[in-house]
């Protein structure tokens, strides 16, 4: 986190506050604008929660608006404001290294875990898949484009990403993808499934049906940083 991007964040928190109706302790949250800025406020709200400022005093950031807006003289001095968004800094930086050890202690051991279930195959780049469903159609090459269906998955379960869920399978270049799938996709035969995320390899597209071919759909998202995905690529 930046330091501006926090001064940002809590001023526009401020300026969400100092915007309520003035006569009133609490908006009815009626019209738009109420509606609008209460909508602001909740999205900061988490934002910064996210970045681990549960603390922020909404109270204190008040003050400081109506202080700017009333020209008044300011309570704490510029040295001291930078010194506390110093030690805010500091923090989230501390708590995102904790969060990335944990995630890769998490991912290293869910691995060593997987690597000894029946009919997993770890590759020697360290790619880990399993054959969900065997088939024996051709295998495509580095620059082809093909069709899947995939689903993403973190080590608790959760899904990240899924073209299953969306309906519609994608068409994607081989070599353009993450660096798992480029592996992956090169083993897999038309009709398999594997497990590398959720895998399935429906079709190699013939290079005369992209002649004038709408753009292609956006690529799977990886496992977020928090945690890996299931059987994720070294």
């Amino acid at each position: 986190m930046k330091q501006h991007r926090l001064a940002a964040a809590v001023a526009l928190v401020g300026l969400v506050l100092a915007g309520c109706d003035q006569q009133a302790s609490s908006p009815e949250l009626k019209t738009p604008a109420e509606k609008a800025s209460y909508g602001i406020g909740l999205n900061m709200g988490k934002s910064l929660a996210q970045e681990g400022m549960e603390d922020l005093d909404s109270k204190a950031v008040a003050l400081g608006i109506e202080d700017a807006v009333g020209k008044k003289e300011q309570r704490i001095k510029d040295e001291e404001l930078v010194e506390a968004f110093t030690a805010l800094q500091k923090r989230a930086e501390e708590r995102l290294a904790k969060a990335s050890e944990e995630a890769a202690s998490a991912g290293k051991k869910f691995l060593e875990e997987n690597a000894k279930k029946p009919g997993v195959v770890t590759t020697a780049s360290g790619l880990q898949y399993e054959v969900v469903k065997k088939a024996d159609g051709p295998q495509p090459k580095p620059t082809d484009v093909v069709t899947v269906h995939y689903e993403g998955k973190l080590i608790d379960g959760k899904v990240f990403d899924s073209s299953v869920e969306r309906g519609s399978p994608i068409d994607l270049p081989v070599s353009g993808v993450i660096p798992g799938w480029v592996e992956g996709l090169q083993l897999m035969h038309v009709g398999e499934k594997y497990k590398v995320f959720d895998l399935e390899l429906i079709a190699i597209k013939d290079p005369a049906q992209l002649q004038g071919a709408e753009p292609e759909a956006e690529a799977p998202a990886e496992a977020p940083a928090e945690a890996p995905a299931e059987a994720p690529a070294k």
